[in-house]
């Protein structure tokens, strides 16, 4: 994990979680801006100490190329030998590749294309318009940094979840810790594989706690067109169902920030927090563009912000389904012996998130347990 964040994340970059939910086993946030947001140097610091402090026998520099079926478990491959095992446990994330749509190929050759996995910083990127696809946390994000760079963008919307980043004067993420959200068990959620597919809420981590929505967005100039359905004859074709998607996505967070009203008033915690407060829905652009001729030159970049996936490529043992996801029981993967960490929802709402990682980490560790007494 702290390879990804010191090689495949922009320099700007600071965690959407406060510092005061930054915990490990033994290890938690004890600096003098508990509310503030880790940058990518202090969350690579912060993981390296855990290690250290843990004492695992960590193996750094180290590539696993296979793993399989062998003996009385599996074998692992890495660059640096050859390794038997009885248990597997893979925690490589589920960001491990962007997730660009095919269509992307089909985009002119005058107009430079990366994901997120590329970007640093906005000096990187050739003068000019900048399209970013995607409106969640990533999208959102880097919308507003090239904006601030001069440089004109036009963001991509489509499916999102609109959250303020503080809600009656405490981060909205304390509310989803205190009041339960993040608690939430995999097997009480009624829609699993939509909840495990969710984007990530639009959130930035920033010293002044700002909330960065798409009227945040508006409102420095960035222009909303809708989702990118397809390349024709140079041009790139959105929907033009931005009304509904801004809708549904206001009409959401209204129903949570109720749900945290609620929790504050039968729990007693009305008087320790501010007021109850609405937000005004997202404003829709009185025209908005429904195709963009790509070979004007109006565009010159594309940032891809669709989202992440999983690789794979390296487990050899038939566990994978078709969309590329790995076939597991709150953990417990479909192959004896084998076990996840790190997936969104594995066992709870909060299973991606650095401090919501260790109630998994028990559960999924008993289990490993119970099937090596059994063995």
């Amino acid at each position: 994990m702290a390879n990804s964040w010191r090689r495949e994340r922009w320099d700007s970059l600071r965690l959407l979680t406060p510092n005061w939910q930054s915990r490990l086993p033994g290890l938690r946030y004890e600096g003098p801006d508990p509310d503030g947001y880790m940058t990518v140097p202090e969350v690579t610091e912060f993981i390296e100490r855990f290690a250290k402090l843990s004492h695992a026998p960590v193996r750094t520099g180290t590539h696993v190329t296979s793993v399989r079926p062998g003996g009385s478990g599996y074998h692992v491959t890495t660059t640096r030998g050859e390794l038997a095992c009885r248990t597997v446990v893979i925690a490589s994330g589920a960001c491990n590749r962007p997730s660009v749509p095919a269509f992307a190929a089909a985009v002119p050759a005058v107009v430079e294309q990366l994901t997120p996995f590329g970007y640093r910083d906005p000096a990187q990127l050739p003068d000019g318009g900048v399209l970013v696809v995607g409106a969640s946390a990533t999208g959102v994000q880097l919308a507003a940094e090239l904006q601030r760079s001069g440089r004109p963008v036009t963001l991509s919307v489509g499916e999102h979840v609109r959250l303020p980043r503080t809600y009656r004067g405490r981060d909205v993420l304390w509310w989803m810790d205190a009041s339960g959200v993040w608690d939430q068990r995999y097997d009480e959620v009624e829609d699993l594989t939509r909840a495990r597919r969710l984007p990530s809420p639009q959130l930035v981590g920033t010293p002044e706690r700002a909330t960065l929505d798409l009227n945040a967005l508006t409102s420095m100039g960035v222009e909303l067109v809708g989702r990118w359905a397809a390349v024709r004859d140079g041009r790139a074709l959105f929907s033009g169902g931005l009304r509904n998607m801004f809708s549904l996505a206001d009409l959401k967070m209204r129903r949570l920030l109720d749900a945290f009203d609620e929790w504050a008033r039968e729990n007693g915690r009305d008087a320790e927090v501010g007021p109850s407060e609405r937000f005004a829905p997202t404003r829709v652009p009185p025209t908005n563009r429904l195709h963009l001729d790509l070979r004007s030159g109006e565009i010159r970049t594309i940032v891809w912000a669709t989202g992440f996936r999983p690789d794979y490529g390296w487990l050899d043992v038939p566990v994978v389904d078709a969309k590329g996801q790995l076939r597991h029981e709150g953990g417990a993967v479909d192959s004896p012996g084998l076990y996840a960490l790190g997936l969104p929802v594995l066992r709870r709402r909060k299973s991606t998130f650095i401090y919501g990682i260790e109630d998994d980490a028990r559960a999924v560790i008993d289990q490993l347990a119970q099937y090596l007494a059994q063995r």
